[in-house]
């Protein structure tokens, strides 16, 4: 999942949270700017959004988008203008810890811009600990329950395999490092009819992004390969009644609708770009695709495979979500695309079509450091609260001496 660019898939941060290549996030801002290798790339997503503008649910999303993709390339005034433009739609963006922004601190405006969101959006901390991980080293990216059997299942990026966790918090080896050859873990899901545990890797050293499926006592069903050529990053799942596995893929701005029994990849319909797609998950009767990407949300009706942006309604935003869920209507997720992560519940209209509030779980605390995906098991959600993925670069830890146990939050859900 950490790999190149944007490390997409070791997401909830590392997916986006190298904005940049290494080499331009370590430059010193005081040298002359250094365009980065990518910046033809940059340039097509500046150009792609842009001429969607208009179109885009959220504009605050993609003004911020903007802003880091301006800055990346050395436009910093066009970058300030539209973060400007951005903050003044008070949707929470927060722009004082993104890695692609900080060439912004010389501007006096920057740190006034940060100085109005924080004094807008104060901490929430209704989360608590539910239990630790004392592996410190597992940097996790998916949380999956079978709650029949009181059992989580996290997968580790850097060790590359899925831990078993008791309702006690007891930790073992589901499937054991090195046994399967398996790449970065990401999204993990359970199947409840037969305790069976699907996972999305990531392409890590070997370029192999894969779909996974493993019996309930950890043994390799099957495994199959994202479809056509790269670049590709299987980066979450959900899985829709025991025939179709619904999947982000990264890399490829794409999302697949995966048949169990033809192993069919079939890529979805959506009516814009997608951009770096994360977040995904199925309505309670299996009806409605909801996907995540940095700009917002997409919901797939099914049934007919129309596809509509759900609007996020003034002073909120559903951007770059890395887990989401549906729990009784309403749609609750991880969220790291606002410049601060955050848990959020939004509401939504009958329709789905439309978020009608939001209420914000946790933001601005250590609950909220480096968190990338849960599961909803009672009526509260448990939360991976501290992944540590900014420590893990290119799968290589960055400082050992940050490394700390794993904490699960848990969050009542009203």
């Amino acid at each position: 999942m950490v790999a190149s660019l944007l490390m997409v898939s070791s997401w909830a941060y590392s997916h986006v949270y190298t904005e940049m290549p290494t080499t331009v996030r370590q430059q010193n801002l005081t040298a002359p700017f250094q365009p980065p290798p990518n910046a033809a790339a940059l340039r097509a997503e500046v150009q792609r959004v842009e001429e969607k503008l208009r179109r885009i649910a959220d504009r605050g999303a993609a003004l911020f988008f903007l802003a880091k993709r301006y800055a990346q390339l050395g436009e910093l005034q066009k970058s300030l203008e539209a973060l400007k433009q951005c903050i003044a739609l008070e949707e929470g963006f927060d722009p004082a810890d993104s890695p692609a922004l900080q060439a912004l601190r010389s501007f006096p405006e920057f740190g006034e811009l940060v100085e109005h969101v924080r004094r807008r959006n104060p901490p929430v901390h209704l989360a608590h600990v539910a239990f630790t991980v004392s592996e410190k080293d597992l940097f996790p990216e998916g949380l999956a329950a079978d709650w029949s059997r009181r059992l989580f299942y996290m997968g580790s990026m850097h060790r590359k395999k899925i831990v078993k966790i008791t309702e006690a918090g007891e930790v073992s080896d589901f499937v054991k490092s090195g046994v399967y050859d398996l790449m970065p873990v990401g999204g993990v899901k359970v199947d409840p009819m037969d305790h069976s545990v699907w996972a999305a890797t990531d392409p890590g050293e070997a370029n192999r992004s894969e779909l996974v499926h493993f019996d309930s006592d950890g043994k390799l069903l099957e495994r199959f390969p994202a479809p056509g050529p790269g670049p590709h990053d299987l980066n979450d799942l959900v899985l829709r009644g025991t025939t179709e596995i619904y999947l982000s893929d990264t890399s490829a701005h794409q999302a697949y609708r995966f048949n169990r029994m033809s192993h069919r990849f079939t890529p979805l319909s959506f009516p814009r770009p997608i951009l770096y797609p994360n977040g995904i998950t199925v309505s309670g009767d299996g009806n409605l695709l909801y996907v995540a990407d940095l700009l917002g949300v997409i919901r797939v009706d099914l049934r007919d495979d129309s596809a509509h942006e759900v609007r996020p309604g003034k002073g909120n935003t559903l951007a770059g979500i890395d887990g989401l869920y549906w729990h009784k209507g309403d749609l609750v997720g991880v969220q790291y695309g606002t410049g601060a992560f955050r848990v959020v519940r939004w509401p939504l209209s009958r329709d789905g079509q439309r978020v009608t509030s939001a209420e914000i779980l946790e933001r601005g605390t250590s609950l909220v450091s480096f968190p990338t995906t849960g599961a909803i098991v009672d009526g509260r959600f448990y939360f991976i609260a501290n992944t540590g993925i900014g420590n893990l670069n290119d799968d290589q830890i960055v400082d050992p001496g940050k490394l700390e146990p794993i904490q699960i939050a848990v969050v009542p859900l009203k």
